[in-house]
């Protein structure tokens, strides 16, 4: 890619980080593969997380069972980058003050992300939407306002989910590390967190598989429960709570997430589909009827479109995610986006796999400018009621 393809307001910022850190080169940008936090290379890291956790042939994805994954405070997104060759997704997130503008090269690189920042109110997605979070030297403060970062964490976490921590904490010795480790452990013992192990520069926790645990806590223990009014899928402009979301009874029965493994998961009606009214039925529907209309499409495109023209596609009312599951065998990736209005939909678009965020298009997509190569508006008469459009009809 070359450097300066498009003029940014802070362009020299940007050029003298690159050049600072080596990335910068003539007219292009290298992006190492392991950048500042995989000192052997991004790959071999996740080869690495792969044996810790012992996973069949060292694969991450354990036989598809680990398919989505939440990186926060990704950098360029070096890690999301690798595992997509292991059929791993990953909502890379970072926000744009501290990191210089990353995400803008994640974007322009192809990589999922988006500008996130884990701070007062919940990430806009709904709750156990990931198989595994990840955090390496992310620079945040886990143990700020009584852990409700890492209670943000556990929402997002499917049941038996893994945290993977990369950072000095895990590691270091000197009092101040010491302290926080402390402090930290301390923390995820109370909220039913297990150290799965513990190795070198990584600790991988994970997420209770039931209620079992809480159960069996003393009365008074911090973090409590959640009320049983609290809707953990709420997530827009939602302020964090500092309590743990526990499971409903019947998935504290099941003891998971009751996901078929990827890819079979994809066109697999998922569980949480009757939450939303929906049935086995409308759901294979919906799935059939995308796949017909994105072969259409593509008939009527690939003599214009240039091949791997489309990378970064953004369907803007993606209901149950048929546009992007119909697009699974092309070398594109979806950001599929629920309306505020139809944001319950948004789970079952995980449950398949798939990524996305609920936002109320009345507001600024939380992106960079010309990232998104081709948009799906879907319903465009639909869009403009559910959010009230009162503009001109043209």
């Amino acid at each position: 890619m070359k450097y300066g393809r498009q003029i940014y307001p802070t362009r020299t910022l940007r050029k003298r980080s690159l050049i600072k850190t080596g990335w910068w080169n003539g007219e292009k940008i290298n992006f190492p593969g392991g950048g500042t936090h995989f000192h052997y290379g991004a790959d071999k890291y996740i080869v690495a997380l792969a044996r810790m956790l012992k996973f069949p042939n060292d694969k991450l994805h354990n036989g598809g069972n680990v398919r989505n994954v939440l990186d926060v405070g990704c950098g360029v997104a070096s890690f999301g980058a690798y595992l997509l060759a292991h059929d791993i997704i990953a909502m890379s997130i970072a926000p744009n003050d501290v990191h210089e503008n990353q995400i803008q090269f994640a974007l322009e690189r192809g990589i999922p992300s988006t500008l996130g920042v884990l701070g007062t109110k919940r990430l806009p997605f709904p709750s156990r939407s990931f198989e595994l979070a990840h955090c390496s030297r992310c620079r945040i403060d886990w143990l700020q306002r009584d852990g409700i970062l890492l209670l943000e964490l556990d929402r997002l976490l499917r049941p038996g989910g893994y945290f993977a921590y990369s950072s000095p904490e895990a590691y270091a010795h000197d009092p101040e590390n010491r302290r926080i480790w402390n402090a930290m452990h301390d923390l995820l013992k109370r909220m039913c967190w297990r150290v799965v192990v513990r190795k070198d520069q990584t600790v991988i926790w994970a997420k209770p598989t039931s209620n079992s645990c809480f159960l069996k806590r003393e009365p008074g223990t911090q973090p409590p429960l959640c009320s049983i009014d609290d809707d953990p899928d709420a997530s827009w402009n939602v302020h964090m709570k500092a309590c743990i979301s526990p499971y409903s009874s019947k998935m504290h029965k099941g003891r998971g997430s009751g996901l078929v493994p990827w890819p079979q998961r994809l066109t697999e009606a998922p569980p949480r589909l009757e939450e939303i009214g929906v049935s086995a039925e409308e759901f294979h529907e919906d799935t059939r009827i995308w796949q017909f209309r994105v072969s259409e499409y593509w008939k009527q495109m690939k003599s214009i479109v240039r091949k791997n023209y489309f990378r970064n596609v953004m369907d803007m009312n993606s209901n149950l995610g048929g546009f992007g599951a119909a697009l699974k065998d092309t070398d594109v990736w979806v950001m599929n986006v629920s309306p505020v209005n139809q944001s319950s939909r948004l789970k079952i678009i995980y449950d398949r796999g798939l990524i996305g965020t609920v936002h109320d298009w009345c507001e600024a997509f939380s992106t960079y400018p010309r990232i998104m190569i081709f948009f799906m508006p879907g319903n465009i008469t639909k869009m403009r009621s559910m959010i009230g459009f009162r503009g001109s009809t043209n």
